[in-house]
């Protein structure tokens, strides 16, 4: 019997943590896994995007997820997002990643080349069969990826019965309600989109990954549970603020998670480092994006936790 109760939740993707030479920081790690605890969050995306996947080692990941399910202890919901871009490394992650005792792994489809759906299919289905005792989560990011979820291929995914569920990174929030309707309650199917929190809960998400939860759980957590308690009014108004601040931190010079970074600095005490090439470090103007974010965060926490 599936265990889906423990994915159902406000899970934010795990930020890379380096220390001042730009190396995978283990102290960082387990710091940023320890707030999570107590901001009370269901559980953590480790290796994603958010994680800078695509620029870390696969040694890189082995010690970061190794970092987050040692502190954790069995406090979180661990995701390892286990994607290289090639079979025989994502294979090497997945068996990892069940050694550790992850509660799943998932996956992008491969990037660069384009793939025909069967080899998508077998690709996924190489590294779930590496890991046979973890469940498995399809990461659909079409806009990064390049490759689309069509509904054949999760019909042809949906014969491995390690796969539970998407992350549904995708922009169109009817994805959401194709996914949900094709699958059934047997399988989750996690909001993507940060800005569209409350919209693809409202049509079948019963779970939630995103990028920026990092920067304010306290808002996700709170959104999370008015829309639970059928209270859509007021999770908007806490969306629509939200949306604000992720608008502001976006429209810095530098990377999104750099900006994210120097929020939880400035709010949090956190020192997580900065992001790694190519990905662009902040400029001057950027400290004062990241300042106003973070201020604004403040600020909608004082107006809706209560």
């Amino acid at each position: 019997m599936r265990d889906l109760e423990k994915y159902k939740g406000i899970i934010p993707a795990f930020y890379a943590c380096y220390d001042k030479d730009g190396n995978v920081s283990a102290q960082g790690v387990r710091a940023l896994t320890d707030y999570y605890i107590e901001k009370g969050v269901k559980g953590v995306y480790v290796n994603g995007s958010s994680g800078e996947c695509i620029y870390q080692s696969v040694e890189d990941k082995k010690l970061i997820l190794e970092n987050v399910i040692e502190q954790a202890k069995g406090r979180l919901t661990v995701i390892a997002h286990v994607a290289c871009n090639n079979t025989a490394d994502s294979m090497e992650l997945a068996r990892h990643a069940q050694s550790l005792h992850a509660d799943a792994i998932a996956a992008i489809p491969p990037i660069y080349f384009r793939l025909p759906e069967y080899a998508i299919a077998d690709y996924w289905n190489d590294i779930s069969a590496a890991a046979p005792d973890t469940d498995f989560i399809i990461y659909n990011i079409p806009q990064l990826a390049g490759v689309s979820l069509t509904m054949s291929l999760f019909e042809k995914m949906r014969e491995n019965p390690r796969v539970i569920g998407v992350k549904n990174s995708s922009m169109p929030v009817q994805d959401i309600q194709m996914f949900k309707q094709a699958a059934g309650d047997s399988y989750i199917i996690f909001n993507g989109p940060d800005e569209q929190f409350i919209s693809g809960r409202a049509i079948g998400a019963e779970g939630a990954i995103g990028g920026t939860y990092g920067a304010m759980p306290e808002l996700f957590l709170k959104m999370d549970a008015y829309v639970k308690a059928g209270e859509l009014e007021n999770a908007c108004e806490i969306q629509y603020a939200v949306n604000e601040i992720i608008y502001k931190m976006c429209s810095a010079h530098g990377n999104l998670y750099g900006v994210i970074k120097q929020i939880l600095r400035i709010n949090e005490g956190l020192d997580l480092g900065g992001v790694r090439k190519p990905l662009p470090a902040l400029t001057e103007e950027d400290q004062e994006i990241a300042k106003q974010a973070a201020s604004m965060i403040r600020t909608a926490k004082e107006a809706f936790l209560h």
